[in-house]
């Protein structure tokens, strides 16, 4: 289906369509700052040997309860097949950073545990999108709040018009309320700043 915003011979990625459309302009800059994201995690997995997403897999388990830390799970976050997801596990565990553990309830069923040298690893790769910090510095508290909120309603529409997949932030969450233009988490039952809102949040409950 032809995107509603663009005209017939309209590219994003066409410059000349670009300079009279600001939609277009968002849409570029989001792929220049993907852009930055892959080179800075592609040069982290060529210093230590292993691949990308095997390293988005060892710092998702190092911060995600056991719950979330299984192969199914992690093709839908990183909207992989489970195949692909089930060889860099297996690959990990070849290596010594990952190993199973079988749930009690059901022994079909296996969560992903670090081992300590994964733990290892990942105190030398989560930091690796750092540098990207420091774009930051020059916009205000109140601005960053306000690129916060925005950046989450796009999200959120991603979500529904499900080109994004799995998403634990306020937007999604049965948690979270809005009234009467006001953030309003019924988990903590307080009200949010724009600041407070959460992108990944531990307390998520699915099906806002």
């Amino acid at each position: 289906m032809r995107c509603p915003f663009l005209a017939m011979a309209d590219s994003i990625f066409d410059p000349q369509a670009q300079a009279g459309n600001p939609d277009l302009k968002i849409i570029a800059a989001f792929e220049r700052l993907s852009e930055g994201f892959r080179v800075l995690i592609w040069e982290k997995a060529k210093s230590l040997g292993i691949s990308p997403i095997q390293i988005q897999i060892l710092i998702f388990i190092q911060f995600h309860s056991d719950a979330v830390c299984k192969v199914s799970h992690l093709a839908q976050e990183f909207n992989l097949t489970k195949p692909t997801i089930s060889e860099a596990v297996k690959a990990l565990e070849q290596k010594g950073y990952v190993k199973r553990q079988t749930e009690k309830a059901d022994a079909r069923s296996h969560t992903l545990h670090l081992t300590d040298a994964g733990r290892a690893l990942v105190a030398q790769t989560a930091q690796f999108a750092n540098p990207m910090l420091g774009s930051l510095a020059r916009i205000s508290a109140a601005e960053k709040a306000v690129l916060l909120e925005q950046l989450m309603g796009i999200m959120e529409q991603l979500q529904r018009s499900g080109i994004l997949s799995v998403q634990r932030m306020c937007f999604s969450c049965q948690h979270y309320q809005k009234r009467g233009g006001i953030h309003m988490c019924q988990f903590f039952n307080k009200a949010l700043k724009s600041s407070d809102l959460r992108v990944d949040c531990v307390e998520y409950a699915g099906g806002g």
